[in-house]
């Protein structure tokens, strides 16, 4: 059986990279793409690299427009999906790739977006332990944040298993430029970006460290202390997260190591590295996968633990899709690219 998908905010980052995905799937047909201010236009316009859908007309973002399809992909700006959502019938399966439905708390939601909380979906994150029952059972995803998605991969099986302290965890997350959206902004101009890095959202104000810590605390079984630093460097995609926390002293290396392995030896899309290979950007690039390594500096007596992900397809588009398939029954790997480009 074939599905119908819409896509809307398809002239951004995130639904070109849906449609990207959406164009190789067996199972999924693209059927309208909608956008704000590009409504009217041709695709082609805003994404010259999806050939074989350029000479789609963009239509207006509405629920009317989005209605009829099996599948509904939002990829809009935080605060814009949970009105559509409202309209859209209850057995269609409609993916938020925004913020609007991860947070569980509305005070943390409030107190980081500055409006009424919409409420809680379950989570696009499969990895995560009890995530695939409740996406098979569900007609409403809520996909991760891709910051958070690589810190909570590189973090939770220490956590999961109580080798590591859930107090005093720091993590850096160092991404490129396509996280921040397309819409022109001066400090992402090229030559503001070029040959410079540097750190944004900086002292606990990013709005990804609610859900990090939310996914975090729910690993360990108990509230987590968390300093998280993004930090923009100049490539156009991928997150590197290097996180560190306290080992517990009764723990050993080789123990951490077997955690890691039990909870990702069999996932198709998160890959623990052989030990003395570390992530790098350029691993992942636009596959659904996220590379994982972890050791112990033992003069410090904490674990370091670096995952490495595009923070566009397992960061966003792939993880939806991968949470899509499962709402729908289809084998979790379909239609998402396994495999990396490189150079």
């Amino acid at each position: 059986m074939g599905y119908t998908a819409a896509v809307a905010g398809a002239s951004g980052y995130a639904g070109g990279e849906l449609l990207r995905i959406l164009n190789g799937h067996p199972d999924i047909d693209i059927g309208t793409v909608t956008a704000g201010g590009s409504a009217g236009s041709a695709l082609g316009q805003h994404q010259p690299h999806l050939t074989p859908l350029a000479d789609r007309v963009i239509a207006e973002t509405t629920a009317r427009n989005l209605a009829q399809h099996d599948i509904v992909f939002l990829a809009l700006p935080q605060g814009q999906s949970a009105a559509l959502a409202e309209e859209l019938d209850g057995d269609t399966l409609v993916v938020d790739c925004g913020a609007d439905f991860r947070l569980s708390n509305p005070q943390e939601w409030e107190t980081y977006y500055g409006t009424p909380h919409a409420g809680t979906w379950p989570y696009g994150l499969p990895e995560l332990p009890g995530a695939r029952a409740q996406l098979g059972d569900t007609r409403r995803i809520a996909v991760p944040g891709c910051h958070v998605t690589a810190v909570t991969l590189a973090l939770f099986p220490g956590l999961a298993e109580g080798i590591l302290e859930p107090e005093d965890i720091v993590a850096v997350g160092v991404t490129g430029t396509s996280g921040a959206g397309k819409s022109p902004k001066p400090h992402l101009l090229g030559s503001e970006t070029m040959g410079s890095a540097a750190p944004y959202g900086v002292g606990g104000t990013h709005r990804h460290n609610p859900e990090i810590r939310q996914n975090l605390t729910t690993a360990a079984g108990q509230p987590v202390s968390l300093s998280f630093t993004p930090v923009l460097a100049p490539m156009p995609r991928g997150i590197l997260a290097t996180c560190t926390a306290r080992f517990r002293p009764e723990a050993t290396p080789s123990q951490l190591r077997s955690a890691y392995q039990r909870h990702y030896s069999d996932e198709s899309f998160v890959h623990l590295l052989p030990e003395g290979t570390w992530p790098a950007t350029a691993m992942t690039v636009g596959a659904n996968t996220a590379a994982v390594q972890v050791t112990v500096d033992t003069s410090a007596e904490r674990a370091v633990a670096v995952a490495a992900l595009d923070n566009l397809t397992k960061g966003t588009a792939g993880a939806a899709v991968q949470s899509a398939n499962l709402a729908l029954g289809l084998p979790e790997t379909t239609g998402l690219p396994a495999v990396g480009v490189a150079p």
